[in-house]
């Protein structure tokens, strides 16, 4: 058993650990409120960007796709992941969720995988698996503009249209509560509705966009469908991967907020059993002081009464003069 010194210096340690999870949950709800704002405001226009998208590749009579963003190859040989972490822990599962569905997608395709991660977390993760990682985005501004992540937007279209791959994905987590996060792959290049038929075995995580099943008008371009797409595609792929980062930034606060919470619950937990035990072995040091105190005047007492009954055996002295003085 620990001694009352050791059991001291673990309550006092644990209380300082709680102290810091209750700060990192008061940031982490803090943060959680405008992560939320931000993903709740844009969320509306990307979906309205891509219903509009969605229309235009759906008015294209011709055989000829109006952008090379949009047009589907027959034969996919080389497929790229996308996979949004965060740059540090302490957010539970979060980070390992994504990992494992992005993992089990690409399993799932049967396909090489040129994967362009978003985060330390998950560049970590692949590197020591040993994928095949081209690219990496570290480092974010913490309250990030659609002008940060223009980089991996240009990254991804540069190796869709170079040939490099035939489809790319996005690996994200989809923000529903602060307390329910999803794991989710959406389908970025080519920009169409995905069909199930199309990937197989579909697995529950993979989200599906269906083309919009109103009338879709028929559209004038002007000065040219080419010259309006080349301007609307890319700023649309800016757009699907800003949302997707938005709604993995809002993830990570919300798994973040709930495991220091978690963690505070544990710490005070631990607490109260350690000052249990505390106080369990500091009664018992006390009544063993007390049963040594009562076991050694007993002791004492024990010898006195055995003096009393002893009788004395000196010798008598008979000396006169002795006897004289005494």
């Amino acid at each position: 058993m620990a001694s009352l010194r050791e059991i001291k210096r673990r309550i006092r340690s644990v209380k300082n650990i709680m102290q810091i999870t209750m700060a990192l949950e008061a940031v982490s709800a803090s943060k959680v409120r405008r992560a939320t704002n931000m993903v709740l405001a844009s969320r509306a226009y990307a979906n309205a960007a891509m219903e509009m998208l969605l229309n235009i590749a759906s008015a294209n009579k011709g055989p000829v796709p109006l952008h090379p963003l949009l047009t589907k190859r027959d034969n996919v040989g080389t497929i790229s992941i996308v996979l949004m972490t965060s740059d540090r822990g302490q957010a539970g599962a979060y980070n390992s969720n994504i990992i494992r569905v992005a993992r089990s997608f690409a399993q799932r395709m049967g396909k090489p995988v040129r994967w362009v991660t978003v985060g330390r977390k998950g560049r970590d993760a692949l590197i020591r698996l040993g994928e095949n990682v081209v690219a990496e985005f570290t480092g974010l501004p913490p309250w990030m503009t659609i002008a940060d992540i223009r980089p991996i937007a240009q990254v991804l279209m540069d190796d869709f249209l170079g040939g490099n791959v035939d489809e790319t994905y996005i690996a994200y987590t989809d923000f529903v509560n602060q307390l329910t996060q999803r794991p989710r792959v959406q389908q970025l290049f080519p920009l169409l509705p995905a069909e199930l038929d199309d990937l197989g075995a579909a697995p529950d995580y993979m989200k599906i966009i269906s083309a919009p099943t109103t009338q879709v008008p028929d559209y004038i371009f002007e000065p040219s469908a080419a010259g309006i797409l080349d301007e609307i595609v890319p700023k649309f792929t800016q757009t699907v991967v800003y949302q997707a980062l938005l709604e993995s930034l809002a993830s990570e606060h919300s798994a973040r907020m709930v495991a220091m919470r978690n963690a505070s619950e544990n710490a005070k937990e631990l607490s109260n059993v350690y000052q249990l035990s505390y106080n369990k072995a500091r009664q018992a040091a006390i009544t063993a002081e007390i049963l040594d105190i009562v076991g050694g005047s007993e002791a004492l007492r024990s010898t006195k009464d055995v003096a009393g009954d002893v009788p004395d055996e000196s010798p008598e002295i008979t000396d006169p003069f002795y006897q004289s003085r005494v």
